[in-house]
């Protein structure tokens, strides 16, 4: 579920102060040694590196030892002995800003924390070969994930999106091309209240976040004008819809559709067992045009710490310890152990869950903006889904709703 949990963590205010006081205990248990005691007297280097339970379980394989202990094999120049910390992804930035210094040498994490960590001096820009051997082993896409004014911020090694689960006894190849015709066949849930998935009908309305690529800080979130009228007025009668429901497969056991990404999986297949198909989101019709909706896509990622005595003395050992856990056969053992979908497009995995996320991350999704701006998008887009389901947005007050959204989108003070 850690896919879909950074998402919520980074949007939630009043969970931040929650997830500070966990970082706060595991950084405390795992931060690594403190300046100076990181190299033994008989000069073995002792790295410091995070991840979440799962990839140290003896149960998961223990892969972070595995792929640390095969490291330090094919590297016999270095004299290499690692301590672990228990660190998820998605809580990896909270436990290093506030001192660097004494956090982890190499860390996975997600990738919209990126700017904290640039602004923090925890994580270092990769360049020259080994942005060129990133580029060369992902989409474009994933390597935008990563990707921060101009800069290359760690090694991706999944992508971080949501799709579509569905029972393919019920709808047809065809008939998955549109929502709308989904929804004249049976019942479809969808997570309207949740900012993360509801951004997808109004990006495929024309609306932007940060400029179309979503690297223009100035452009800001433009959901304004009849483009984004538009898209409410279709979410208005969307809920209005008997074959609607808000939520997923588990608040509503007769959708026979619903969106989510690959922590879901054994929800799904519980719900439709041999029959369980998936595929990338649907189109909807808008004013009579078939518009892709667009998820939210991101990344996990393997990151270097510049702020450690390690980073500073051996910089070498510390990035290449990170090109190799992003690497091929890292990813592909991480797929063997845990179902963890590799991004890089040289792993063969031919699955059906694969697959689907795969299109999600090529053509049905953008990059969820890394602008420091984007945490003001979270709140008000939550609170016009939540009226949406509640049905209090309206045809008659729809344009009223929305632009009052869009201005609280852009309600930030700028320096």
């Amino acid at each position: 579920m850690g896919a879909k949990n950074f998402s919520t963590v980074d949007r939630r205010t009043f969970l931040q102060l929650g997830l500070f006081a966990t970082a706060f205990a595991a950084l405390a248990a795992c931060g690594g040694e403190k300046r100076g005691s990181n190299t033994d007297t008989n000069g073995r280097v002792r790295l410091t590196v995070w991840g979440p339970q799962e990839d140290q379980s003896n149960k998961m394989g223990r892969w972070l030892q595995t792929e640390c202990e095969t490291f330090a094999a094919a590297h016999p120049e270095w004299d290499l002995a690692f301590k672990y910390g228990v660190m998820s992804e998605g809580d990896a930035s909270q436990a290093l800003v506030s001192d660097p210094s004494a956090g982890a040498d190499v860390y996975l994490f997600s990738n919209n924390q990126i700017p904290e960590l640039v602004k923090a001096i925890a994580i270092a820009e990769l360049g020259g070969t080994r942005v060129d051997a990133i580029k060369a082993a992902n989409t474009e896409s994933c390597v935008n994930t990563v990707t921060y004014e101009g800069g290359v911020y760690g090694v991706p090694f999944t992508g971080n999106t949501w799709f579509m689960y569905f029972d393919k006894s019920v709808f047809t190849p065809e008939d998955i091309l549109s929502l709308d015709t989904m929804l004249t066949k049976a019942k479809v849930a969808f997570p309207l209240e949740n900012s993360w998935y509801l951004a997808a009908f109004y990006v495929a309305g024309g609306c932007t976040l940060f400029g179309p690529d979503g690297d223009d800080e100035e452009a800001g979130i433009d959901f304004s004008g009849d483009k984004a009228v538009a898209v409410t007025d279709y979410l208005v009668d969307l809920v209005r819809n008997p074959n609607f429901a808000n939520g997923d497969v588990g608040d509503n056991p007769g959708a026979k559709a619903f969106f989510s990404g690959s922590w879901d999986f054994e929800k799904a297949h519980d719900a439709y067992g041999d029959n369980l198909g998936i595929a990338a989101a649907p189109s909807i019709n808008l004013g009579g045009e078939m518009r892709q909706l667009k998820a939210f896509a991101g990344s996990k990622v393997i990151g270097c710490n510049p702020s450690t005595e390690n980073y500073r003395k051996h910089p070498e050992i510390v990035v290449e310890l990170a090109m190799h856990l992003g690497g091929a056969e890292a990813q592909r053992r991480h797929y063997e152990l845990r179902d963890i979908i590799p991004s890089d497009v040289n792993v063969a995995v031919d699955d059906e869950l694969a697959r689907a996320q795969m299109d999600a991350m090529d053509y049905a999704s953008i990059v969820q903006p890394l602008q420091p701006n984007m945490s003001n998008y979270w709140v008000p887009a939550d609170s016009m889904g939540s009226e949406l389901v509640v049905r209090t947005v309206t045809h008659e007050n729809a344009e009223a709703k929305t632009m009052a959204m869009n201005k609280a989108f852009n309600s930030f003070v700028t320096d």
